[in-house]
């Protein structure tokens, strides 16, 4: 019963790693046509509107209630609100500009960067793989330093975002979709007031003449929201570690989808950085799975 828990989690971490990597990506590039601003506005609005329906569905309002008792919580996801808006409109923006390669290199080294965080704010012990994993994650990137042009501040900036958020989630123990569901909340009245401005102005897409922009921009949410319930649900049956290498799967996918569906270009430096990153990757895997 136990093998058969995992073997499903590992499927379900494996669809929501897939989803984010190829069709999230692949969709997120197709709407980008509405700009940056209006495609993360609208994600965060219909992701806080599913979030809402899927509480109810799932009978989770006591949680909810439980958190906002919280005062600590609460200061926390409203600064993780912040982040993961600033998340998705660097990654949206490197899909729209055509440097998904560059946001791949950010999710490549987001958990190694977890671990060095991890280490300096929450006193966690790192062995001698996962410190020569973070060395080797800071070569790479002062080699891409030195060779400015080819510096993808996009995916660093990526990864910060991203590791600082999981930072902070890591200091409250909050249901992932409901802490997502309170942070949406946080970002809506800012949502709402930009989306005003977009409608007065007329600088909209998401128009009744228009129903097909209409449609692509509410499933900014369900591509939010659907892939996330498939990767909890695989970290609940399948652990932590085995859904973390998993995990991988979504860079990997982003840099192949970049490079031979988009054909972004990638020149020698940002080659020879990969190599270091994979390097670290696999020193990091292989620590993960020796040791749990």
């Amino acid at each position: 019963m136990k093998n058969k828990k995992i073997k499903n989690g590992i499927y379900f971490a494996t669809i929501g790693s897939l989803w984010w990597g190829l069709l999230g990506t692949y969709f997120f590039q197709y709407i980008s046509y509405a700009g940056t601003i209006e495609v993360v506005l609208h994600r965060s609005f219909w992701t806080c509107i599913i979030l809402f329906l899927t509480t109810i569905y799932f009978k989770k309002w006591q949680l909810f209630k439980k958190v906002l008792l919280n005062k600590k919580n609460l200061i926390i996801l409203l600064f993780t609100s912040l982040l993961i808006l600033a998340n998705w409109t660097t990654w949206i923006y490197a899909v729209a500009t055509e440097r998904i390669i560059d946001a791949s290199y950010g999710y490549f080294i987001f958990p190694i960067l977890n671990i060095l965080l991890g280490s300096v704010f929450l006193n966690e012990q790192i062995n001698k793989k996962r410190l020569s994993s973070i060395i080797i994650v800071i070569i790479s990137s002062l080699y891409l330093l030195f060779n400015f042009e080819s510096f993808p501040w996009v995916g660093i900036s990526v990864a910060i975002f991203w590791s600082i958020y999981n930072l902070l989630r890591k200091k409250i123990n909050v249901d992932t979709d409901i802490g997502l569901f309170i942070e949406s909340l946080f970002a809506l009245p800012l949502v709402i007031l930009f989306l005003f401005y977009i409608f007065h102005n007329d600088l909209n897409n998401f128009s009744f003449n228009d129903p097909i922009s209409m449609f692509l921009l509410f499933l900014a949410g369900p591509m939010t929201v659907i892939p996330l319930f498939f990767f909890i649900k695989g970290l609940d049956q399948a652990g932590l570690s085995t859904s973390g290498m998993i995990f991988f799967i979504t860079p990997t996918s982003q840099f192949l989808l970049g490079f031979v569906y988009f054909n972004e270009p990638f020149s020698n430096e940002k080659l020879i950085s990969f190599i270091f990153i994979w390097i670290a990757v696999f020193i990091y895997m292989k620590d993960l799975y020796e040791n749990n």
